[in-house]
């Protein structure tokens, strides 16, 4: 059956809205999720993602469900829930918290559970060799879950193994305007019958809601958060998660809600335009992220770290920039391990740059216009 308007398939699970609702940012009070819940409904959202490490964002959420349910059922029956669990957990560990989640949400069936943060192999592993197939598969086989899938931070490899496994129904991946390495693999997944839900391409794709000027004018005529939004939903995605602390924070979610139609001419000229001030910016520094100094001996994450680089001088994106590199072996195993200080000049990259690059001055340069205090992660 073909989903309506504004609506796309998920895996194996009822179509999705074009925005997902996430609820990492409602953890002040039930009144908070409660409004933010109303004017996601209004923005025609019916996909609703939350995790117990949100805090007490699900419990929460919970609450404001029941409340739903007694006011307007069939409102209520229309909205998909997506929650997820850590990896690493016994069968008797998971079969416990999956519990409590169910408890907290006040529901005896889950739409879609995920495993959270499937990022290094041993995750893998366990989902699909170790405890984590059995309470996965005994999860579905109880009929207390609806289907099954993942969100990962993990490297392309990792997820191109996962999706491989036919074990997973949908995925969670950073599909970003500004990091596009995943786009072919979210594509495939796509074409395999599976969803993909893009995390938080306004935050974590570049603190778009709080654009700098060049990249305001970079942009034009249209917003750099809805150039962004227009970008993914053209390519396929099936839906792009919204952590949204306040009913304004859902304003482009309403204007795009049935925006699911290719580029028109005037968005694709604004995106070549976008690409080509930023190379302009960089001139013969600019690196064209095609991975091809891979791998470095001190496992230096190099186009990651020239990614950032190319973002705060070709676009202006200093902030966004800064922040997600000031995280860099802070996070676990969420984010990067090694900044660009790990250069030990070996040059074996050298060589592999189809651009000639120095990429060690590059590296350099980078930690030295990005390198900032630690900053506290928004959870985990």
């Amino acid at each position: 059956m073909t989903p309506e308007a504004g609506r796309r398939p998920f895996g194996r699970g009822r179509p999705v809205s074009l925005f997902t609702l996430g609820t990492m940012r409602c953890v002040e009070s039930v009144a908070q999720m409660g409004a933010v819940l109303g004017a996601a409904l209004d923005a025609g959202i019916n996909h609703l993602e939350t995790a117990p490490a949100y805090g007490p964002a699900e419990s929460f959420l919970g609450t404001v469900l029941a409340e739903l349910e007694a006011r307007h059922p069939e409102q209520r029956r229309g909205l998909v829930l997506t929650s997820k669990l850590l990896p690493g957990l016994s069968l008797a560990e998971g079969k416990v918290q999956l519990a409590a989640l169910l408890r907290r949400l006040r529901i005896e069936r889950l739409d879609n559970l995920a495993v959270h943060g499937l990022n290094l192999s041993e995750h893998l592993a366990w989902a699909l060799h170790g405890p984590g197939r059995e309470l996965l598969a005994w999860a579905l086989g109880e009929g207390l879950v609806g289907q099954v899938g993942f969100s990962s931070h993990g490297s392309t490899e990792l997820l191109t193994e996962a999706l491989a496994s036919d074990r997973f129904s949908f995925c969670s991946l950073h599909l970003h305007l500004f990091d596009q390495e995943r786009i072919p693999l979210a594509q495939a997944a796509l074409a395999a019958g599976l969803g993909v839900m893009a995390i938080s391409p306004a935050d974590k794709g570049g603190r778009l809601y709080a654009p700098p000027v060049e990249l305001v004018a970079d942009c034009a005529p249209f917003e750099p958060l809805e150039l962004a939004y227009r970008f993914l939903l053209a390519a396929g995605i099936s839906t792009l998660t919204l952590g949204a602390s306040q009913p304004a924070d859902l304003s482009w979610a309403r204007q795009l809600a049935r925006a699911d139609h290719p580029l028109s001419d005037a968005e694709r000229q604004a995106l070549e335009r976008l690409e080509q001030t930023g190379r302009s910016r960089l001139g013969a520094s600019h690196c064209g992220q095609c991975r091809q100094c891979l791998p470095c001996p001190s496992d230096v994450p190099i186009p990651s770290l020239l990614r950032l680089r190319n973002l705060a001088l070709g676009h202006g994106m200093d902030n966004f920039a800064s922040e997600r590199y000031s995280l860099i072996g802070r996070a676990g195993h969420w984010w990067e391990q090694h900044d660009a200080s790990a250069c030990n000049r070996c040059g074996d990259c050298l060589p592999r740059c189809p651009h000639g690059l120095p990429i060690p001055d590059l590296l350099a340069h980078t930690h030295q216009q990005l390198a900032a205090p630690p900053r506290r992660r928004l959870w985990g």
